[in-house]
């Protein structure tokens, strides 16, 4: 999972429509992931095809999205992941529970 798919999947653990997802991941990741609307719809056309989010609603023209029950697993698995890659790291940079033999 790339990390732009990592946040947006983040951000559709409530119902939003494309353009707040990209504010939710501006603020969640502290200005440092910036998505325009290309790469975003692309996200979205992605991750529903993998039946990870769906379509909640139409909201006027704006089209609102959510995760699927697959997708909270699957970002519940990826943040798992990370987790584990962070405290891999930690061994190596002598942070680790190793290290305090």
């Amino acid at each position: 999972m790339t990390e732009a798919m990592y946040y947006v999947l983040l951000a559709l653990n409530q119902p939003l429509h494309g353009y707040a997802v990209m504010d939710v991941v501006k603020q969640v990741s502290n200005d440092r992931v910036l998505m325009g609307p290309g790469t975003l719809y692309g996200i979205i056309k992605r991750l529903q095809k993998d039946r990870l989010i769906v379509l909640e609603e139409l909201d006027g023209r704006r089209k609102v999205y959510q995760l699927s029950e697959l997708g909270r697993e699957a970002l519940l698995k990826e943040y798992h992941r990370l987790q584990q890659m962070v405290e891999d790291g930690k061994l190596m940079f002598g942070e680790g529970k190793s290290s305090e033999r």
